[in-house]
């Protein structure tokens, strides 16, 4: 096994990782990224809605569209991302039009420079399928046990966050731990190879650890995180009358993808079990302990303060260079949409 070294900010001393923006999935984003790139001469491919997908099962949107028997009447090319920070530098370079993510990515955008982006909607959802995980055996029964550990998560994610919280709720702070920032493939390997001794990770990783390394859930997010995740979509796009309206119509497919899988849990779980390769019953699981079902919710003052609650978070610890001001990224044209009966 090749020996991996950090550094005293947490941060993986391996370059090629860095350089490569998160490992293969975040390459394979890029490569279909570029295929769907503005081109002088329009193409099919330029005039679909580019769409991001973070991660596998319960959010992947083409899944969730393609068993809730939903379709759009205009054409969307999805592309494969690890989280929301690359969502956020796909739109950057003019490559997406949509996109998902938690609260935490954008705050980190906003002290880059002018944001290419603006937070059109709310997917409040689960904050179960967010946790810290031990390997089989670990002796850390409680967070206390976290301190001085070698702790892995994803930089600008929920995962930084709700660690963080995590700390604080039992009196140790960031400087506490040895936090390493690592891609969700990378931190899979080190976690697998027993180069961390806990990781603060989201999604489909999670039944994939317990099922395949006897993993174990130290703590969840619940009382850690809102549960809301941004639905944001490119100044670029917003700016261009009918791809604004093929956001607009998104936004509507996705709200009856929401209700389908709502009142087809079952079926739900045997799609996302085959798609992220573990055994129906690690998804039954996961389902069971949701905290909330996916919603499609518009634009609101309290999703603007829960947002701004966490930017200042992370100000206070140093964690970005200044505090910042979410409000001017909100923008709730899409509200009324939002808001219609189905």
């Amino acid at each position: 096994m090749r020996r991996r070294h950090f550094d005293n900010h947490g941060l993986l001393a391996d370059r090629r990782a860095v350089l490569l923006g998160g490992g293969a999935a975040a390459i394979g984003g890029l490569v279909a990224l570029t295929a769907c790139a503005p081109r002088a001469a329009k193409t099919p491919a330029a005039e679909a809605l580019r769409v991001a997908i973070v991660g596998k099962g319960e959010a992947d949107n083409q899944l969730l569209l393609k068993a809730a028997g939903v379709k759009t009447d205009f054409p969307v090319a999805y592309s494969h991302f690890e989280s929301g920070h690359l969502v956020i530098q796909a739109m950057d370079a003019h490559a997406l039009d949509y996109g998902g993510m938690s609260e935490i990515p954008p705050i980190f955008a906003l002290g880059a420079g002018t944001p290419s982006f603006r937070q059109i909607a709310v997917a409040h959802g689960d904050v179960n399928n967010q946790v810290v995980l031990v390997p089989k055996g670990s002796p850390i029964h409680d967070l206390g046990g976290l301190k001085g550990k070698r702790v892995g998560y994803v930089r600008a994610t929920t995962s930084q966050y709700f660690l963080l919280r995590m700390l604080q709720s039992v009196g140790l702070d960031w400087g506490d731990i040895t936090p390493v920032a690592m891609s969700v493939a990378d931190a899979e390997a080190a976690f697998s190879t027993g180069a961390l001794d806990a990781w603060a990770i989201y999604g489909f990783p999670i039944e994939r650890a317990l099922a395949t390394e006897g993993a174990r859930i130290l703590k969840t997010a619940l009382g850690f995180l809102s549960g809301n995740y941004i639905v944001s979509a490119s100044v670029d796009a917003l700016a261009d009358p009918e791809k604004s309206k093929e956001i607009g119509r998104f936004l509507i497919a996705t709200r009856a993808g929401y209700a389908w899988a709502a009142a087809h849990q079952a079926q739900w779980a045997q799609e996302v079990a085959k798609q992220i390769g573990v055994p129906l019953p690690y998804v039954q699981d996961e389902f069971r302990r949701k905290s909330a079902s996916y919603t499609l919710l518009p634009v609101t003052e309290a999703a603007i303060v829960s947002q701004q609650n966490v930017a200042d978070a992370f100000a206070q610890q140093k964690l970005i260079p200044a505090a910042v001001n979410v409000r001017p990224l909100w923008d709730d044209r899409f509200n009324s949409l939002i808001e219609e009966k189905a």
